[in-house]
C-alpha cells in the first residue's frame, strides 16, 4: 500500500473507502475500496479533502477482486445465464437470461468452492427460473488474488463447463387423458383438467385436448396412439395409477407402444407416480393424490419434462432427499425444502 498525490491516482486503485459527508444529507462511502481511479475523480476527491491516497501497488502475480470476479463469472455462466460486468465489493451475481430449468453441475461447484480464495453458492439444482432471476453469486474472497489460484479456479470452470446453465422449455403441446369410470359416466366431476391446467400455464404449456376414457385397456391404448400421432410434446394422464385390478391406465399405455415405463417416484405425496415414453414422447400418469395436494411429485417432474430432459427409474428414486411434502398449513412451495436433492 503506498501513499500519493490525488493527482498522481490515476489509474490505481484505492485501499480503502473514502467518506463523503454532507450534514443532514448523506453520510457513506463516496468511493469504495478498490476503486480504480479515474481523471474525473480528481476533482471531486480534492473538494472531498483529499490530497493523498493510499492505493494498492498490485504485483504481476496479484489480481484486484474486482477484476478476478468478473472471470470468474465468466467462466461459471454457461447458455442462458448472464451477469451484469460491474463488481461490487468484489462479487457478482449470475442471473437467468430467460425463463427455464436451471441445471447446475453440482461435483464441479463443489470442486470449485475446495479451491481457496473463490467461492460461489447458488440456488439448488433443477428449479424453475424466470428471466433476470438471480441463479448464483460468486466473489474473490481476498481483496487481492494470487493469479495462479485465480487460473485454477477458472481453468476448472471452463474444463467442467457448464457449471450454470439454462434450459428453456420446448415442450409446449400437451394432450391430457382422465380415465375412470365413475368421471367418464358422470357420477363424479373431474377436477384434473383445472389444476392440470393452470400448472402447464405457470410453463407457458397449452393443454391442447383433454379427454375423459372409462377404464378400458383398449380404448386408453387407442387414444394414447391418436395423441402420440398429432403433434403432441408430452401426454399427460391421471387416474388408474394405483394397484386396484380396474386402474388399468398403465397397461394401455404398455399396449400403445411405450417402450419404457417407470412405476413408482420415491416422493410423498406422489408414491404412485409414473412415466413413460414412445420414442422421445413423455407421458406422465398423475396418481389421485395430485387432486388433494398443492405440492406433489407432479410439481418437480413437470418443468424437467417440458425442457426437454429424459427421466427415468434412477432419477425417479434421486427425489428421495427432499421428497417428503411436510404439509405446511400454508404452502410455501417452491421457497422450501421439497424437491431439493442435490
Amino acid at each position: 500500500m503506498n501513499k500519493i498525490k490525488v493527482e498522481e491516482a490515476i489509474g490505481t486503485r484505492l485501499a480503502h473507502d473514502i467518506t463523503e459527508v454532507r450534514p443532514g444529507e448523506y453520510k457513506g462511502a463516496s468511493f469504495r475500496k478498490g476503486h480504480k481511479v479515474e481523471e474525473t475523480d480528481v476533482c471531486r476527491l480534492m473538494r472531498l479533502g483529499k490530497r493523498h491516497l493510499y492505493v494498492l501497488d498490485l504485483n504481476a502475480d496479484q489480481v484486484h477482486e474486482d477484476d478476478a470476479v468478473v472471470e470468474l463469472a465468466s467462466a461459471l455462466a454457461g447458455p442462458g445465464v448472464t451477469f451484469s460486468g460491474s463488481p461490487e465489493e468484489g462479487k457478482l451475481q449470475l442471473r437467468a437470461a430467460y425463463t427455464g430449468l436451471l441445471k447446475i453441475n453440482v461435483q464441479a461447484l463443489e470442486d470449485f468452492n475446495m479451491i481457496p480464495d473463490v467461492m460461489c453458492a447458488s440456488m439448488h439444482n433443477n428449479v424453475p427460473v424466470t428471466k433476470g432471476q438471480i441463479v448464483a453469486g460468486t466473489r474473490a474472497i481476498p481483496l487481492v488474488i494470487q493469479r495462479s489460484v485465480l487460473d485454477q479456479a477458472v481453468d476448472l470452470a471452463r474444463e467442467k463447463a457448464p457449471i450454470f446453465s439454462i434450459k428453456a422449455y420446448h415442450r409446449k403441446k400437451i394432450r391430457l387423458i382422465i380415465t375412470g369410470n365413475e368421471v367418464y359416466e358422470g357420477l363424479i366431476e373431474d377436477r384434473f383438467e383445472a389444476i392440470v391446467k393452470e400448472k402447464l400455464s405457470a410453463f407457458g404449456a397449452t393443454l391442447e385436448e383433454t379427454v375423459i376414457l372409462p377404464d378400458d385397456v383398449e380404448v386408453i391404448a387407442d387414444t394414447v396412439r391418436r395423441f402420440a400421432a398429432n403433434d403432441t410434446d408430452m401426454i399427460i394422464t391421471t387416474g388408474g395409477m394405483s394397484v386396484d385390478p380396474d386402474d388399468v391406465t398403465r397397461h394401455g399405455i404398455r399396449q400403445a407402444g411405450a417402450d419404457s415405463l417407470y412405476y413408482g417416484a420415491a416422493v410423498l405425496p406422489g408414491a404412485m407416480f409414473q412415466i413413460a415414453y414412445m420414442g422421445d414422447l413423455p407421458i406422465a400418469g398423475i396418481p389421485a393424490c395430485g387432486l388433494h395436494h398443492k405440492t406433489t411429485v407432479f410439481d418437480l417432474v413437470l418443468p424437467r419434462l417440458l425442457a426437454g430432459e429424459r427421466l427415468d427409474d434412477r432419477d425417479l428414486a434421486h427425489f428421495a432427499v427432499g421428497g417428503m411434502c411436510l404439509e405446511c398449513p400454508v404452502c410455501r412451495y417452491p421457497a422450501c425444502s421439497m424437491g431439493k436433492a442435490r
